[in-house]
């Protein structure tokens, strides 16, 4: 009978073998990202208005990346992106969010969500909009009678919609007079100060219902086309600036156009308010919204 060491080199002969040949197992998928950290630049009314607080913690939870959110004015929040200061914007002013696109620093640009603008002002309505059809006749009115107008002044989406509106009028509204007012701020603060002051202001309808129980305006003006805010979401091309998180972005832009989010979106605020905040648009023609 052989000796167990005479078999020795056999069997360790045998075992690397087996472990070259088709035994091996498969390296498990990381847990966690490589790179966790994602920069979101967005505005103020998605923080505001309560949204981001729903959707960051159930996008950190699928997919492990950990997201730091900059909400200021959307032009704050493409500017970030045109110098690679974010990874990934939520944005809702169309016609400057193209022109980054046409640059080349905005890539995978994809529609998210709406909804609308609306004119807010006191329950007294001393300028007398109340029901008028046009936002621009609306302004007009509150120019002629010399009532207060708060602008939230910060080149965001929102003042970009406003000063449409002013020009749309054939109006240039007097900075720095006793009637025409900017805040400088994001649109919760931007309504306090209209409130306070017994003002009228443009605010995004969501930011409004979510701050409604603090002040004291009343909707004036609302359903025109014209005041759509529309949401898009893009990522910042990690080619012109390779220090991005470009699979953090995509993996952002991705949770926010997937059916599960968009059921969140379109149910956001139905519990506390009796209505969608958002609409959910993702995959829709643009040109079809708010008909």
């Amino acid at each position: 009978m052989l000796s167990k060491k005479r078999y020795l080199p056999l069997i360790i002969l045998v075992l690397f073998a087996v472990s070259l040949f088709g035994c091996t197992q498969t390296t498990p998928t990381p847990t966690t990202p490589e790179n966790k950290d994602i920069i979101l630049a967005t505005t103020t009314s998605t923080q505001d208005s309560g949204l981001l607080d729903v959707l960051i913690p159930d996008f950190e939870k699928k997919t492990g990346y950990k997201v730091k959110t900059v909400a200021v004015g959307t032009g704050a929040a493409l500017t970030m992106g045109e110098k690679g200061e974010a990874d990934v914007l939520l944005v809702h002013a169309p016609a400057d969010e193209k022109k980054l696109v046409d640059s080349g620093v905005g890539i995978n640009y994809q529609l998210v969500m709406h909804n609308d603008f609306i004119i807010v002002g006191p329950e007294n309505d001393p300028a007398g909009i109340k029901g008028t059809k046009s936002a621009a006749e609306a302004l007009k009115k509150i120019s002629e009678k010399g009532s207060i107008f708060v602008s939230r002044g910060d080149n965001s989406g929102t003042h970009k919609a406003e000063l449409a509106i002013w020009k749309a009028a054939g109006i240039t509204p007097a900075k720095g007079s006793a009637s025409y007012q900017e805040t400088g701020a994001g649109m919760g603060q931007t309504l306090t100060v209209a409130s306070q002051k017994e003002g009228y202001t443009l605010t995004d309808r969501a930011t409004y219902l979510a701050q409604q129980k603090n002040i004291k305006l009343n909707i004036m003006v609302e359903g025109e086309k014209s005041l759509l805010n529309i949401y898009h979401v893009m990522q910042v091309n990690p080619e012109k600036f390779p220090k991005v998180n470009a699979a953090g972005a995509k993996a952002f832009v991705e949770y926010m156009i997937a059916a599960d989010t968009q059921k969140l979106i379109s149910q956001f605020g139905v519990d506390k308010y009796g209505q969608a905040l958002f609409f959910a648009d993702a995959g829709k023609n643009e040109a079809d919204l708010g008909k």
